[in-house]
């Protein structure tokens, strides 16, 4: 007589994760923790509201991504953690956001030229089997070079940062613009903070390391 496997009982099924972005840099970056999950891209207005710092606007766009795509899951999937993450780059009033096109990007990189900026990554962890949501906030610090616009124009031929705030990707070419980045993680400037996350991921019961 052949024994059939018993089902398992009282284990508890792992936490599935979605990143709330259809951005190609904060997937590269999750993709490092080797987890599997998808990928839902919210639908919401990213627009500042009227006298909003900065950094709350990051963190408010953080927590609605991430409470956005949680409001689209079914009962049956309320057994996961959803990612929302949002970054701004402010130098004294000024916020600088993705240029979009050339000449936006060589206005933003002559504007950024000798000066400092703050990059502020807003990360929130939103559970979707009790509405709890985790957020962290980290600072990056980034000195630029003073730029020629020979300099710009050849940085934005070869790699065009369209898509970025402040108009240079610091884990490619665009660290040669830079003389100096001061923060507790190198990978918020490039979008998601990876130490802050797996920080919150253990918090929710899904070690990156015991996956």
């Amino acid at each position: 007589m052949t024994t059939l496997p018993q089902p398992e009982t009282g284990k508890t099924p792992r936490r599935t994760l979605i990143l709330g972005s259809s951005s190609a840099y904060r997937r590269a970056l999750l993709e490092r923790l080797g987890i599997p999950f998808r990928i839902v891209s919210p639908d919401i207005d990213e627009s500042p509201l009227a006298g909003e710092h900065p950094a709350a606007t990051a963190r408010r766009l953080a927590r609605e991504k991430a409470k956005a795509v949680a409001d689209q899951l079914s009962a049956d999937q309320r057994n996961t953690l959803i990612i929302g993450s949002d970054q701004v780059a402010v130098m004294g009033d000024r916020v600088f956001g993705k240029p979009g096109n050339h000449d936006k990007a060589v206005a933003q990189l002559q504007s950024l030229s000798g000066n400092t900026v703050v990059f502020e990554t807003a990360l929130c962890l939103h559970d979707a089997l009790n509405g709890q949501a985790h957020e962290e906030l980290v600072s990056t610090e980034v000195e630029f070079r003073t730029l020629t616009l020979e300099e710009i124009e050849a940085y934005l031929k070869r790699e065009p940062a369209y898509d970025c705030a402040g108009s240079a990707k610091s884990e490619a070419l665009g660290i040669a613009l830079l003389d100096r980045l001061s923060g507790d993680d190198p990978t918020a400037l490039v979008g998601l903070p990876l130490i802050a996350l797996c920080r919150l991921l253990r918090h929710a019961g899904l070690n990156p390391l015991l996956v």
